[in-house]
């Protein structure tokens, strides 16, 4: 018995493995109803004088949210929670994810944390993270210009 050789399905094999290692936006400690927690997506962006923190929490209210600061990382944790909720023959109906998570997204730079400002606005959180006077001095211009001879 012959079988043809699908160079693509190795492909396949291995896509289906790339996507299984992005996967893990999800807190494996978080089991809820048997299903994972999504933990918040993060963007950080990096300017001269601060670091800008944004972070998605949608459908958590601003008084649930726990938001701790230090010079090297920023722990946000937070928890959804129940408000409605269908019973059927003694199974609890749900559709979305409700629980606690939480994060630590370390910094690439040093920062002030006693001057660290916050905004909250429709379930984005953003957090200016103003650098210390040492790590906005650690830029240095690099002259590329070529001697003349």
């Amino acid at each position: 018995m012959l079988v043809r050789y699908n160079p693509w399905q190795e492909f396949n094999t291995l896509q289906r493995q790339i996507n299984r290692l992005f996967e893990d936006t999800k807190a494996p400690s978080a089991l809820l109803n048997n299903d994972l927690v999504k933990v918040p997506a993060a963007e950080l962006q990096e300017t001269e004088d601060a670091l800008h923190l944004r972070l998605e929490l949608p459908g958590v209210e601003a008084k649930d949210v726990d938001v701790q600061v230090t010079e090297n990382a920023v722990y946000v944790s937070a928890e959804r929670k129940s408000e409605t909720k269908s019973e059927e023959n003694g199974v609890i109906k749900s559709e979305f994810h409700y629980g606690k998570f939480q994060r630590v997204i370390p910094l690439s730079a040093q920062i002030q944390n006693t001057n660290v400002t916050a905004d909250y606005k429709d379930g984005i959180l953003n957090l200016t993270l103003p650098k210390t006077q040492k790590e906005k001095n650690k830029v240095v211009k690099i002259n590329l210009e070529q001697p003349t001879a």
